[in-house]
């Protein structure tokens, strides 16, 4: 190859390497420009709010439009309370089909069930959310809600949590529609990472006299660990940010209560119920406040999930 054809050819991929490069870096920081923008549109917009109420905002239950009172206290407890139940359920039951699906379903199953899996993540919330209002909710308030008041709403510690009317729409309702969204998430998640264990670890923990238990406890999820942490982040993302499910079934009500069967609301269900019939600057403010507050939750919350993620991979290895 002539000498002056090589030269061209290293200096047009020198280009291509140099625009490839920036073009990257682009990217990159246009997503922290964008993230920054929206922080500062977030902080701007509420700023009215924050001047009223100042940090009694964060404390305060009152929310009356009419009066211009208003308070997060009850949305960001609704919020946790759901994120929270959703996850309490979430968990163990998605570590369950988890196992099943890598570890005891007969090989022809597999698929099918795994496939059945994917396709209720992709199920539109709002569906989530009908079902839950037409048929979930009608059964809860017959069937359930009174044997949780008969059962659980007797025992002294926690008779406050399992107390209440049976009206079906709850925030404990929430968090178990919650729970059915995000446990697609959470199990498909696990089911990846569990595959990717060695077939040999596992067999060598068989044929050494493991049960299927103890191979999942002491091979698998050791092995698997950071990997499970982030699929339940990835579920409670998606929890701490649920609008149109939330809204059908947790009663959309400003009232703080200690029972999870009486109707309260979420940060994303009182944005989407009040945000188009917000009349004034400072009743806007606090909605907008209400979604910054969000923002810091759902940050808080990623960054905590980041951190423990970096702490088990510094701990890989360490008790070898």
């Amino acid at each position: 190859m002539p000498t002056s054809l090589r030269d061209n050819q290293l200096k047009r991929q020198n280009l291509l390497d140099i625009l490839f490069r920036n073009v990257t870096r682009l990217c990159a920081f246009g997503v922290l420009a964008l993230l920054v923008s929206i922080i500062i549109s977030l902080v701007i917009s509420s700023s009215l709010a924050m001047n009223q109420f100042g940090f009694g905002f964060l404390t305060s239950a009152d929310w009356n439009p009419v009066t211009e009172k208003f308070g997060a206290l009850v949305p960001i407890v609704g919020t946790l309370a759901t994120s929270i139940i959703a996850l309490l359920i979430a968990i163990p039951v998605s570590f369950g089909i988890a196992i099943f699906l890598t570890e005891l379903s007969p090989q022809w199953m597999r698929r099918p069930l795994g496939i059945a899996i994917e396709l209720l993540a992709g199920i539109p919330s709002i569906i989530y959310g009908m079902w839950g209002l037409f048929v979930f909710v009608p059964i809860f308030a017959d069937h359930i809600e009174p044997w949780i008041n008969n059962n659980l709403g007797q025992l002294p510690v926690i008779s406050p949590l399992f107390s209440g009317p049976n009206l079906g729409i709850s925030v404990l309702a929430a968090g178990i529609i919650l729970a059915i969204m995000v446990i697609p998430f959470i199990a498909s998640v696990m089911r990846d990472v569990f595959d990717v264990v060695p077939s040999l670890l596992k067999e060598s923990a068989y044929g050494l006299g493991a049960t299927t238990w103890e191979v999942m406890y002491q091979v698998v999820l050791p092995y698997t660990k950071i990997g499970v942490v982030g699929g339940i982040m990835l579920g409670l993302g998606r929890a701490l940010g649920e609008t149109m499910a939330v809204t059908f079934v947790i009663g959309n009500a400003h009232q703080l209560s200690a029972s999870l069967l009486k109707p309260g609301n979420s940060i994303s269900s009182a944005l989407a119920n009040e945000f188009t019939e917000a009349v004034g600057d400072l009743y806007t403010s606090a909605l907008v406040e209400l979604g910054l507050i969000l923002f810091f939750i759902t940050f808080v919350v990623l960054s905590i999930a980041r951190l423990l993620l970096y702490r088990l991979a510094q701990n890989e290895g360490r008790g070898a």
